[in-house]
């Protein structure tokens, strides 16, 4: 945890203290009808003098972005969920849509966060899976290729096999392990094994294996009949045997046995898919002139820090769902600011909550982003430095109507500490003012360079150009 700095002229201590106190409700001081958040950040900018060089903040809010909803009267869970934070910064700074998802390129979190940290997806991008095994540690010949590896439910109906859960009810991380670990243990070879990860989310490692089938990512398949998608696994008769071992194992695992007792989705079968081989990122110190970190629960995050030479920083309680430990995020980000000038903090509940269909659920993820990130973060960067920008934004919509992810543009706010000191009203962060606004990024390159305030090469801007 940071050191607070003594600050003359400015009781930011206490401040920050009061807030912290009270970060449920609505802090509104009598006198000025103003919120006490804006009026913290106006002293500070009115009283101090810089406090150093200037840090970037990005915050991903993963597929927190949706289409309107009839039930909630024609508009999107972020126009209707409790969020001043992210109110805070579209009035003060700028709003605008940004094209994370490049033409012809599947809608995933690893291709828009890739492009949102700088990176060209159309020229580096191989796959999800061996983004997420970097994030293990896992060293990947030229010949390997890397499958991310889902526990998922099954389900014969009929002459159909339905996608029940692309999660196998967002399994516990210790029975994922026990039951990964029996499946290596009865199929594994030297040439395929499964590393077990968080919950329902592994690596299937192919040593000298084939990268060339179509796949398709279970949370993509929800409620479908999914023969034509689990028939494509024939093309590789190696893969499908390992595969076809892996759900004899399960089906009589007793863990699987308790679960149907209790009434849980049981993990039936695994999924491979989202297959590649290792990629070629650019040190991210190197091509951006920043010293970068990366705080998320989930691997594809990480991967991508490592990747690209970032500090990966883990948070213990992170889980990447509805009860991570969000408050945790922002004080790793604050005491890794001491020393790096950019951290990504990435939550992924109203993702998670999308790829279910709760609505409710997905409300209250944008609330508790909002409450205990994007708040929490204005209360404790002012104990640090009053020399910062916030970029907010999700890295894909997710909407409730298709519960998977959609290639539409992203609303995204950029707040500047020295920059943005005037009100320009009290503007709603969401999809529809994002949209009006004539501040669009055709690339999330673009949307990066324009928010660290630096170029991008002229070849990169070529090709931006050319598409």
């Amino acid at each position: 945890m940071p050191k607070k700095k003594k600050q003359e002229g400015v009781e930011v201590e206490a401040e920050v203290k009061t807030q912290k106190k009270g970060r449920g409700k609505s802090q509104v001081d009598e006198t000025t009808k103003e919120p006490t958040q804006t009026k913290v950040l106006k002293k500070k900018r009115e009283k101090l003098e810089p406090t150093g060089p200037r840090k970037y903040i990005m915050l991903i809010g993963d597929g927190m972005g949706d289409f309107m909803i009839k039930e909630l009267g024609w508009k999107t869970p972020l126009e209707v969920a409790i969020t001043p934070g992210l109110d805070f910064l579209a009035s003060y700074g700028e709003v605008g849509s940004c094209q994370t998802i490049p033409h012809g390129m599947h809608p995933g979190s690893d291709v828009a966060i890739m492009g949102l940290l700088g990176y060209p997806p159309e020229e580096k991008y191989t796959g999800r899976g061996p983004i997420e095994a970097y994030a293990r540690g896992i060293e990947l010949k030229p010949e390997d290729v890397a499958y991310r590896c889902n526990l998922v439910t099954l389900r014969l109906e009929g002459d159909e096999l339905i996608m029940e859960d692309y999660s196998a009810g967002h399994i516990d991380t210790e029975s994922a392990i026990e039951l990964i670990e029996a499946i290596n243990r009865v199929a594994g070879t030297d040439k395929v094994e499964i590393v077990p990860g968080v919950s329902y989310r592994h690596i299937l490692i192919w040593r000298g294996g084939s990268g060339g089938l179509q796949t398709y990512p279970p949370h993509d398949l929800i409620g479908k009949n999914v023969w034509f998608a689990f028939q494509a696994y024939d093309e590789e008769p190696y893969l499908k045997e390992f595969i076809l071992k892996a759900i004899a194992v399960l089906e009589k695992h007793p863990i699987n046995q308790q679960r149907k007792l209790e009434n849980k989705p049981v993990a039936n079968a695994i999924w491979p898919w989202g297959q590649g081989r290792a990629p070629d990122l650019e040190p991210f110190e190197e091509k951006w002139g920043l010293k970068g970190a990366v705080i998320s629960a989930v691997d594809l995050i990480k991967g991508l820090g490592r990747l690209a030479k970032m500090t990966v920083i883990d948070v213990p309680g992170a889980t990447g769902y509805i009860d991570t430990n969000y408050e945790g995020k922002v004080d790793y980000a604050i005491s890794a600011l001491e020393t790096h000038d950019f951290v990504l903090i990435h939550v992924e509940a109203p993702d998670e909550a999308s790829h279910e269909g709760n609505l409710e659920l997905k409300i209250k993820a944008i609330d508790e982003f909002d409450r205990r990130v994007v708040r929490y973060l204005l209360e404790r960067i002012v104990e640090l430095t009053d020399n910062y920008r916030i970029l907010a934004c999700c890295d894909h919509l997710t909407p409730i109507s298709i519960r998977t992810h959609s290639t539409k543009p992203v609303p995204f706010v950029i707040y500047d500490s020295k920059l943005h000191t005037k009100k320009k009203g009290d503007i709603k962060f969401c999809e529809r003012v994002a949209y009006e606004s004539p501040l669009y990024f055709p690339s999330g390159p673009e949307l990066f360079s324009y928010f660290i305030e630096r170029p991008l090469k002229s070849e990169e801007v070529a090709e931006h150009a050319g598409r």
